[in-house]
């Protein structure tokens, strides 16, 4: 077994006192490095945790306490007042879902189309799309083998909502793969892809959006697609090198293509790979032995780094630099300074050009804690020069957060990084902390009020993953109710899903009641045909002016209970369901919907203000 590099005993060690530091302890988590050479080139910036706080369970309440937004599989900026991240959830107090950050701070954007592991692509300033997870629902495959759900669909964003949903079926020739990269190259050029085709297809995943239609365009070399960024109107895709790939094309054992160029629609070639020389190995390093080359990119660089694949498989940091049209390899083989490679076989989690100049931050992590990772780990990010010089050197959160109490400890690794501007940049961590790096005193930007980015987006439109159905849930049963002006519940029931087709399958949700006590409080009582994802919200005039917490709550007899203001009472209820199971076979021709719990499903009833409300409030605003 090989011997831990100087600076992964570093990393060992600060995650051993962070973790001390959490029962009470004191110790200094700031790098060596970082002391010596301080931020003298950094225009007085610094980082410092800045953690949104969780939705509101109720508008116009205090907010909450920030905890981690879960896993953040992409964070993207069209501006710097003007960003996204896509995360996975955290519990039932963080939807999967997107959000954004204006300016002035994050809020969520949308409880729909989050994922384990997603990608964000800017098609334009409101116009984007994401790789978001699948939704339950669809059938296992004959032995039993549970239809994948990962990272396997694509949601398009355009004026404010989810305008389009893309997936198709599980165990067919034509189903998505994993998707791990994403671009445009504009509003009608955009690209996706993941991993290698299955058996007996040779190739890799890829598909294209061309402005009205998305198809298959798989590349013929089976290698993984694994980052994708935009430079000087052209799309750079990242491979992941493995022996086990299958290819139509003869390539060299010694330099084989590890990132390739696609070119704008129309431009032939459509790809271009960038070989040989790229990148520079050490003597008898197999190239699969180096991870595939995270990308960053600005107006004037691209930038690529990769760590080790394995630890099985020796191999170094690797940075290399595109610029005024030729690469350079800033560290690795042949290229390190006097006295060694200054992060040695450390993960490379992901890597971002600061614009304005010529440096980019790396967002790093040990091997330990990449294969095992720790929530108390420490978050190391790191400032690389076009000369390979490292100018800084962080690790977070900084002793003085922690000594004055601003965070408890150290909160994950560093996981992905953006610089949307000069001395400007955001890490997040593997546990869904925010960190931002801003001068002292300027850690805002005018707020972008940008109406399509102010969400809540709750709803994500039917798509071919799963069969077009009826709604999960029957029309509210609002019988033995008066439906005249005192009554709360009118008789209009909107659904967001077509009419039902021939496939019988039991309804998520069955024996819907609703009925008013204690005067302004609305109780809903349903049955769950299996574990579910179950959110109420309460409207008026399109303004949520109510709604429940998103809650996981198991199969059997559930109620929700929502408290209404009479001076703000609502026309509009709509009731947000995602399953979490596959729904069970239903008896009987027709014995519910055939909808196989695809999430979330919406839906709403119109109210009708009770007439203790209008004497409450003299006349509704």
């Amino acid at each position: 077994m090989r011997a831990e590099p100087p600076r992964a005993r570093r990393l060992l060690a600060a995650a051993t006192v962070s973790a001390v530091m959490l029962l009470g302890a004191c110790a200094c988590l700031t790098s060596p490095r970082a002391t010596a050479q301080g931020l003298a080139d950094d225009g007085g910036a610094s980082w410092h945790e800045e953690q949104p706080p969780p939705p509101a369970l109720v508008p116009g309440e205090p907010p909450l306490t920030p905890i981690g937004l879960g896993a953040v599989g992409d964070i993207e900026f069209w501006a710097p007042n003007h960003g996204l991240l896509i995360t996975a959830g955290n519990g039932s107090t963080i939807p999967p879902g997107l959000w954004t950050y204006d300016g002035s701070g994050w809020h969520e954007l949308a409880s729909v189309c989050g994922a384990t592991d997603g990608r964000i692509a800017w098609a334009g300033p409101d116009e984007f799309w994401t790789i978001s997870d699948g939704r339950p629902g669809q059938a296992s495959e004959a032995n039993g083998e549970t239809p994948p759900l990962e990272d396997n669909t694509l949601c398009r964003f355009a004026g404010g909502q989810v305008a389009t949903s893309y997936a198709a079926p599980a165990f067919t020739a034509g189903s998505y793969q994993p998707m791990h990269a994403a671009g445009c190259i504009g509003p009608s050029d955009c690209w996706f892809a993941g991993d290698p085709l299955p058996e007996p297809q040779v190739g890799a995943f890829q598909l294209h959006w061309n402005g009205s239609s998305l198809g298959a365009a798989p590349d013929p070399q089976g290698h993984a697609v694994r980052d994708m960024r935009l430079f000087e109107g052209r799309l750079y895709e990242s491979l992941r090198l493995s022996s086990e790939d299958k290819l139509t094309e003869h390539e060299s054992s010694e330099h084989p293509p590890v990132l390739r160029r696609i070119n704008p629609a129309g431009v032939q070639p459509t790809f271009v790979p960038l070989s040989p020389g790229l990148p520079e190995y050490a003597p008898r390093e197999l190239p699969e032995a180096l991870d595939f080359l995270r990308l960053g990119a600005d107006a004037n660089a691209m930038w690529a780094a990769a760590g080790p694949s394995s630890r099985l498989t020796p191999a170094e940091v690797t940075v290399l630099r595109y610029a005024a049209g030729a690469w350079s390899q800033v560290l690795g083989p042949f290229h390190d300074p006097a006295g060694g490679n200054p992060f040695g076989e450390d993960v490379v989690n992901s890597i971002a050009a600061e614009p304005g100049g010529e440096s980019a931050w790396i967002a790093l992590d040990s091997r330990g804690d990449s294969e095992n990772p720790s929530p108390v780990a420490p978050a190391l990010v790191a400032r690389i020069s076009a000369d390979g010089t490292i100018s800084d050197e962080q690790t977070l959160p900084s002793q003085e957060e922690i000594e004055t109490g601003a965070v408890a400890g150290p909160e994950g690794a560093a996981k992905r990084i953006a610089c949307p501007a000069p001395h400007d940049c955001w890490m997040t961590t593997t546990q869904g902390w925010l960190f931002h790096l801003a001068p002292a005193g300027e850690r805002s930007v005018p707020t972008d009020a940008d109406p399509e980015f102010q969400g809540p987006i709750t709803y994500r439109p039917p798509d071919e993953g799963l069969p077009q159905v009826g709604p999960d849930a029957p029309p509210i049963d609002d019988s033995g109710v008066d439906e005249g002006p005192s009554s709360p519940i009118g008789a209009l029931l909107e659904t967001s899903a077509p009419p039902a087709q021939a496939r019988v399958t039991a309804p998520l949700l069955s024996h819907v009641h609703t009925r008013i006590v204690h005067r302004d409080t609305l109780e809903l009582r349903f049955h769950l045909a299996v574990k579910a994802r179950v959110r109420l919200l309460a409207s008026r005039r399109k303004r949520i002016v109510a709604s429940t917490p998103t809650r996981t709550l198991t199969a059997g007899n559930r109620h929700l209970l929502l408290r209404l203001d009479p001076r703000r009472w609502p026309t509009k209820l709509d009731l947000q369901t995602h399953a979490l199971a596959p729904l069970p076979a239903a008896s009987g021709e027709g014995a519910g919907s055939p909808g196989p719990g695809t999430g979330p499903t919406t839906v709403g009833t119109s109210l009708v203000t009770p007439a203790f409300a209008r004497r409450l409030s003299g006349r509704l605003p």
